[in-house]
């Protein structure tokens, strides 16, 4: 059973940056693509960032170019360094294995991170 941890989260001012942290277990972390998602109050959960287990990587629009999704295999960790933060990215984040044709999140969700952008 895969399980996920997210941390690194919290309260920055806009213009800041952080870097959360997703530790995996459960499944061979090397071989799975893996994601991070975000969900603002009120909102449905959305896809922000990917990265195979190639290293390619890929964004959604409106993180493209501020955000930077990595990985460390020996760690079986997947990072999301997050600079130039708006108040629009206060969500909670989360990471998940993304498998099949789609590349649908597979696991269930961990209990996420918060982060806040706010002056």
């Amino acid at each position: 059973q895969v399980q996920l941890v997210e941390s690194g989260g919290g309260l920055v001012q806009p213009g800041g940056s952080l870097r959360l942290s997703c530790a995996a277990s459960g499944t061979i972390f090397s071989i799975e693509n893996m994601g991070w998602y975000r969900q603002a109050p009120g909102k449905q959960r959305e896809w922000v960032a990917a990265i195979t287990s190639g290293g390619r990587t890929n964004y959604a629009d409106s993180v493209k170019g501020r955000f930077t999704i990595s990985r460390d295999n020996a760690k079986n960790t997947v990072y999301l360094q997050m600079n130039s933060l708006k108040p629009e990215d206060t969500a909670v984040y989360y990471c998940n294995v993304l498998r099949g044709v789609a590349g649908d999140p597979f696991a269930s969700w961990g209990q996420g991170t918060q982060v806040t952008v706010s002056s």
